[in-house]
């Protein structure tokens, strides 16, 4: 797991490059493009503030990232930048996933929701292509901790969801809930699934035992393609707990979503799809005839400075730089733990990741306002609320919340439901 860490001035120079690969709107008579170069009169294209800043400078050029450029066929006007995102693709799926070379397909997406749908998207299709499927013979398993974007997913392609029950306090999966369901499903005519593991849930930060379930549907000759959900972990988990199963050098995972809009801190619509060669296609929509390539996304258009910002602040840091930043954010969330546990509060933390949930009954309403802790319901009264200790979260913030909590909390003695995994 290794890639460099760029001085700024590389970064600008590198970038840059890009930029003037790229066909200039203002310098290259482009008459068949439906787009152009932001607005001039709202987007200062002389700002001299913009020769030190090459995100801002690939925004206000508004490259189209249209396609997925691993793929043979691109827009040659934006090349420049799609080099980037392609340079991008390839350290995220090899050094953080441990891809082979060349060996992964692509795209920087709007987000984890997206690219979670476009990997069951691909599925079903691939599962129709190859063995004849009937809609209603596909399931998606996953998880009752899984992202709604599953649900989601599973209502815009029509295919039957199976959902999967966890232990309340650790947030297992059920295996023998997981074993009665696909056995249920089996009998009622389902013959091909999409398996969802979560690397990291949004609400609780577990890990879905991916070894245990594919121990599973591999003695049981399930007919199964494995998507890892690591919308939240992709870019935490394989340095707070590097030799996971969770690579691409597992033979049971196809594909992977990592949201650089989370850990990363790059801008919203910053979601990233990676998924093993010779499966993208399933969803090549051929239709998309003026498109170079044609179009195997789910969302179409989208910009090149998102992809950008994303190469540049992986190469501001470096894989070294990276993993001291994810140590020192996993080590701070130890430290509320522990603060927590001199309180007497019950919560669930995977200790390999930054989330902390905390049983509802033991934080005062009044102190969950006032710190925007997330609940786990907001239609239902909340189970647990939620706390993500991220770079903003200083020492100092979290000592103000504890003292807070010693003011409302009432002591129930030692917690002995506290769960880290």
């Amino acid at each position: 797991m290794y890639w460099p860490k760029l001085t700024s001035d590389k970064i600008k120079k590198r970038v840059t490059a890009a930029l003037n690969e790229n066909v200039n709107y203002r310098e290259t008579i482009i008459l068949g493009t439906p787009a152009t170069y932001l607005d001039d009169e709202v987007f200062y294209n002389d700002a001299p503030f913009l020769k030190n800043a090459p995100f801002l400078s690939t925004l206000i050029a508004n490259p189209n990232h249209i396609g997925c450029h691993t793929l043979n066929g691109a827009e040659r006007i934006f090349k420049g930048t799609q080099e980037l995102e392609k340079e991008l693709i390839k350290l995220c799926a090899e050094q953080i996933f441990g891809g082979k070379a060349d060996a992964q397909d692509g795209y920087v997406a709007s987000g984890g929701t997206e690219a979670n749908i476009e990997a069951m998207w691909i599925y079903r299709n691939y599962f129709i292509s190859k063995y004849k499927a009937k809609i209603n013979e596909i399931g998606v398993i996953y998880s009752e901790d899984s992202h709604y974007s599953l649900s989601k997913g599973s209502n815009i392609l029509n295919i039957n969801p199976i959902m999967i029950s966890v232990e309340k306090n650790n947030r297992k999966l059920i295996l023998p809930d997981l074993k009665k369901k696909v056995e249920s499903a089996l009998a009622k005519g389902k013959k091909y699934f999409i398996v969802n593991m979560n690397m990291s849930t949004t609400m609780f930060g577990s890990v879905d035992d991916i070894d245990k379930v594919t121990e599973f549907l591999n003695k049981s000759k399930i007919i199964y393609k494995l998507h890892v959900d690591a919308a939240f972990g992709g870019f935490i988990y394989p340095f707070s707990k590097p030799g996971n199963s969770f690579t691409f050098k597992n033979p049971n995972i196809t594909s992977f979503t990592i949201d650089a809009h989370k850990m990363l801190q790059t801008p919203y619509g910053t979601g990233i799809f990676l998924i093993r060669k010779d499966y993208i296609q399933y969803v090549k929509t051929s239709e998309a005839q003026y498109v170079p390539g044609a179009d195997h996304t789910l969302c179409g258009s989208r910009s090149g400075a998102n992809a950008v910002a994303v190469w540049m602040v992986l190469h501001n840091h470096g894989s070294e730089g990276w993993k001291t930043k994810m140590k020192s954010l996993v080590d701070r969330t130890t430290d509320v733990c522990c603060l927590l546990d001199e309180l007497g509060i019950r919560y669930f933390r995977n200790k390999n990741i930054n989330i902390i949930a905390i049983h509802a009954s033991d934080i005062p309403a009044a102190v969950a306002e006032k710190y925007f802790l997330v609940a786990d319901s907001h239609e239902n009264e909340p189970q647990w609320w939620k706390i993500v200790v991220m770079p903003h979260i200083t020492m100092g913030a979290i000592d103000s919340f504890i003292q807070d909590l010693k003011s409302e909390h009432k002591p129930k003695g030692k917690s002995k439901e506290k769960t880290t995994r």
